[in-house]
């Protein structure tokens, strides 16, 4: 995206006159209420503004949203705002999608607008569950989990959404969880990224996989089990008392106490959003045994897609005049002589 003048609105400016048409106590309104609060503080233009979705529970945001928005096809999101971005760099593009929609029929688009890098920002709401069609198990279902299609139980191995995203390419990854004063801040980190941002914020599905994400979400956990990275700190969690250190015989994390707050004795690694082997390690740590990593996991920009598009464009046009004539003239042509042309007529 080309740098925008920012301009004054307020959360009123971006709520629609749309019935906002999700089950009550879905994760999905607490998610709308940061964007919108998110959209005036980095002075967004409604003018500019576009969310693309595709298709299920989450892919209604646009509806809810005062600015341009598309509604498109399952999973298609990231080609359609591949296309907007490429006619109208100028537009700030939003793409919603879910861990059904955007790693299961879309994982391939998915995967192509993060390799390209087109400048965009990518919230994933994953629930672990297919909410929009009656709670069929997803992509990101954890093993064991009851639905329609696995009533004994899910066997799948379950897909990282954010180690696909690193594995695709992706210059920036984060965490974030619906209800998290935090989102807002991810957010905005994630619209400061020039390039495809990816963010996975986990989303409470009321219905279908109620409080699947208490194990680290839940308030009495919730300080013991996160921990929110942010650039040039040590990576701490449990209130300070414990912290990730670099096993050198493994070359991975391990969990270490940290006594009377001296985490450098402890040996406890200081978080670099630019070390993508580091963001790998974050974001493939075993739940449990470790934390739940959250926050800007790893945010080192490249030349966007649509900036090389640009650059090509001007190469192929450079020193050359544009003559249709010329155009339609080159090659094989003929002549439809008038009295040809008037026996096909008749």
């Amino acid at each position: 995206m080309n740098d925008m003048t920012p301009i004054q609105t307020t959360l009123k400016d971006w709520e629609t006159d749309q019935e906002v048409r999700w089950c009550p106590g879905c994760g999905d309104y607490a998610i709308l209420k940061a964007v919108q609060r998110t959209l005036p503080i980095i002075g967004a233009d409604p003018a500019k503004t576009m969310f693309v979705s595709g298709i299920g529970c989450s892919s209604r945001f646009p509806y809810y949203v005062e600015s341009y928005g598309f509604h498109t096809i399952h999973g298609r999101a990231p080609a359609f705002a591949t296309g907007i971005k490429l006619a109208n760099p100028e537009l700030d593009v939003w793409i919603v999608t879910g861990d059904g929609d955007g790693m299961s029929i879309g994982g391939n688009h998915t995967m192509h607008v993060l390799r390209r890098n087109l400048d965009c920002q990518i919230l994933l709401f994953n629930n672990e569950i297919y909410g929009l069609t009656k709670g069929q198990f997803s992509p990101t279902s954890r093993p064991g989990t009851t639905s329609p299609t696995t009533p004994l139980g899910s066997y799948d191995r379950p897909a990282s959404p954010c180690a696909f995203a690193l594995g695709s390419g992706a210059r920036f990854i984060a965490r974030a969880y619906d209800v998290s004063k935090e989102l807002s801040n991810t957010l905005i980190a994630a619209h400061a990224h020039r390039g495809a941002a990816f963010v996975e914020i986990f989303q409470n599905c009321i219905v279908y996989n109620k409080d699947r994400f208490d194990d680290f979400a839940a308030k009495g956990v919730a300080d013991t089990m996160q921990l929110w990275c942010k650039q040039g700190e040590p990576l701490l969690f449990a209130k300070g008392t414990k912290g990730l250190s670099l096993d050198l015989d493994t070359l991975s994390l391990k969990v270490v106490d940290v006594v009377d707050g001296d985490w450098q004795a402890a040996g406890v690694v200081v978080h670099n959003v630019k070390n993508r082997g580091l963001a790998h390690m974050l974001v493939e740590m075993p739940f449990g045994p470790f934390p739940m990593a959250l926050g800007v996991i790893y945010d080192d920009p490249a030349p966007t897609f649509e900036g090389s598009v640009a650059i090509e464009r001007q190469k192929s046009v450079a020193g050359k005049t544009a003559d249709l004539t010329k155009l339609l003239s080159k090659g094989q042509t003929w002549t439809v002589e008038p009295e040809a042309a008037h026996g096909l007529m008749d």
